[in-house]
């Protein structure tokens, strides 16, 4: 590696990210790896950090933290790519809450062994997510996944917990069966292929998992040029306390609730009740009419384990 931008977001795990900061610039220099540090001072911060560590030359940035600041510097990576045609690597030090997409991109959850990923410097091209909401000109990149409905609620239920982690979201699932157990009507186009639905959920993944520990899609591959669809159609709340233990072992296709497909492009529009909506755990909007979503195959280098599938 020639030159690391290492931006750190001490907010992320509700301030596990700072309190972790002495840790990691002593891990990475005991492995010589020579870093430039960045701190991030407030929610966005990180996307300019990004963009700025790429005009500077850096080769390669690290994200220090959890979904959210991941999520921020591949927007920052990817607005700076549009518009001027450069490019970085993205390194991440899982410190946040779930980590999903280092689940995904197959990226160590332990500090050393993740140090030790970025010293080996093993490259794998990565697709990326691009979304549109409403009426909106500016689009949103995402790396992991973007959840639609009641994932969407349980994120958002998940922020108001003092626990982190995959309990927070557990907790949150289950609170959430009782505030968002009316599937909306929805106008769901899939490759150019469109119906209307009652539609509890829709997922759209990338990788392989949200929450923590929920496995939207037990087979996404981040590098195969298609997202990983999970629709969850009108359930009861038994149902839906039923069907929920197997999102964690990744068994929910088959269930007569469930749906997986795997698509291009996917344009969800609210028929009646406005949708809310997150992006690798950041809130897209709590009322959204219309979202477009569109596949960017083989958009950014990760670092990662050379095996990139996970068993």
């Amino acid at each position: 590696m020639k030159k690391v931008k290492l931006i750190v977001n001490p907010a992320s795990g509700k301030g596990h990210g700072e309190k972790m900061i002495p840790e990691i610039k002593d891990k990475l220099t005991q492995i010589h790896i020579p870093f430039q540090l960045a701190i991030t001072e407030h929610p966005g911060h990180a996307v300019v950090l990004a963009q700025q560590a790429v005009e500077d030359g850096f080769d390669v940035v690290v994200a220090a933290g959890g979904d959210g600041t991941v999520n921020e510097v591949i927007n920052g990576l990817m607005l700076v790519k549009k518009f001027t045609g450069k490019t970085a690597a993205l390194g991440v030090l899982s410190v946040g809450r779930g980590n999903d997409f280092a689940f995904g991109a197959n990226i160590p959850k332990d500090l050393d062994a993740g140090c030790r990923c970025l010293l080996q410097n093993n490259r794998q091209w990565i697709d990326i997510g691009r979304v549109m909401v409403d009426s909106d000109s500016s689009p949103r990149f995402f790396g992991n996944g973007i959840g639609i409905g009641f994932d969407a609620v349980v994120g958002f239920e998940a922020c108001k917990l003092k626990l982190t982690g995959f309990p927070a979201y557990a907790v949150a699932a289950i609170k959430t069966i009782f505030l968002y157990d009316k599937a909306p009507v929805i106008r769901l186009n899939i490759d150019g292929e469109s119906s209307d639905q009652p539609s509890l959920m829709v997922s759209i993944m990338n990788g392989r998992r949200m929450g923590g520990g929920f496995l939207m899609a037990p087979e996404g591959d981040m590098t195969d040029g298609k997202f990983s669809l999970c629709l969850a159609g009108d359930a009861s709340r038994r149902t839906i306390f039923a069907v929920l233990p197997r999102f964690m072992k990744g068994t929910q296709e088959g269930h007569p609730v469930i749906q997986m497909r795997l698509a291009e492009k996917i344009t969800v529009e609210a028929l009646a009740t406005p949708l809310p909506a997150h992006a690798d755990g950041e809130t897209l909007c709590e009322s959204g009419e219309k979202l477009s979503v569109e596949l960017l195959p083989r958009q950014i280098e990760v670092i990662c384990e050379p095996r990139y599938n996970q068993d």
